[in-house]
């Protein structure tokens, strides 16, 4: 998360500036500006900590003075009614920054708690990774990689430049697979792996013989998951993805493939139950 960091804070500026442009009225008239106290973050939920260094960048952005003490590091899991962090500070400061804070915090351990969800389903003789994929939310997207690595998974691309993916679109346009395997091969650098999807296993014998480094094997049965993996032979890196569910991540690891991708780490995981409450 480091190198993300100018970015990270320009979304910190954005969601304090959404939030608290015009000031905090009610915190105005009902909190001296001496007041100070300490402030406690609460799980109401089982979960896994991600986002720590995220709340403590809000806080500071309107406090530089707060403190934050993590007590549970981001990757830990907690348990309901675990105390994860404390902030001291003024009152005002606490009360103005707590609304953003919790937004990210909540957002990004609900993610880290999806993705070690899926990842507890991976059976221990199978070495398969839960990886992420590019449905993220807009503009939280290294905030939210950042959370499935907390979980426990992998990050997919990060962005369009990230690696060559022929999707089903692209072999449109392009005519058929093997044309669009070949279109890449002799346009991409050569430090760029070609990954392609494939819907069928016919598709997926033109992508092997046109020398793949890589196959995404779309919204395939099982059964020809399992047959897929036999054909590739480890010739290439075996992705599945479409239509993966929590019941189905053992059944789809004990198929061979070397990685599962899961759009509903980021798109559909809900947001953690946390609460924030001063002293």
């Amino acid at each position: 998360m480091r190198s993300a960091m100018p970015w990270i804070e320009k979304i910190i500026d954005f969601a304090l500036e959404e939030d608290l442009g015009r000031g905090d009225v009610t915190t105005r008239l009902t909190v001296a500006d001496e007041l100070e106290t300490v402030g406690r973050v609460f799980a109401r939920q089982d979960l896994v900590m991600s986002g720590s260094e995220v709340w403590r960048k809000v806080v500071e952005r309107v406090d530089a003075q707060v403190q934050t003490e993590i007590v549970v590091g981001d990757g830990e899991e907690a348990s309901r009614g675990d105390l994860l962090m404390t902030a001291s500070g003024k009152v005002a400061s606490l009360l103005m920054a707590e609304r953003v804070a919790l937004n990210f915090l909540q957002r990004l351990c609900g993610v880290a708690t999806v993705t070690r969800a899926y990842v507890k389903q991976i059976p221990v003789d199978c070495e398969v990774r839960i990886i992420d994929t590019r449905k993220t939310t807009p503009g939280l997207r290294f905030l939210e990689r950042q959370a499935v690595l907390d979980g426990g998974g992998f990050n997919h691309r990060v962005d369009l430049s990230g690696g060559v993916l022929i999707k089903e679109n692209h072999i449109t346009a392009a005519g058929s697979v093997e044309m669009a395997i070949a279109l890449c091969a002799a346009k991409a650098p050569h430090t760029l792996k070609i990954e392609v999807e494939v819907q069928t296993v016919e598709e997926l014998q033109q992508a092997l013989n046109a020398g793949v480094g890589a196959v995404l094997l779309d919204n395939m049965s099982l059964e020809s998951m399992k047959r897929s993996v036999d054909l590739v032979a480890g010739r290439a890196y075996v992705e599945a993805s479409g239509g993966v569910t929590l019941d189905r991540v053992e059944a789809i690891a004990r198929t061979g493939v070397n990685g599962i991708s899961i759009g509903a780490l980021t798109h559909s995981a809900p947001a953690a139950d946390i609460t924030f409450l001063i002293d």
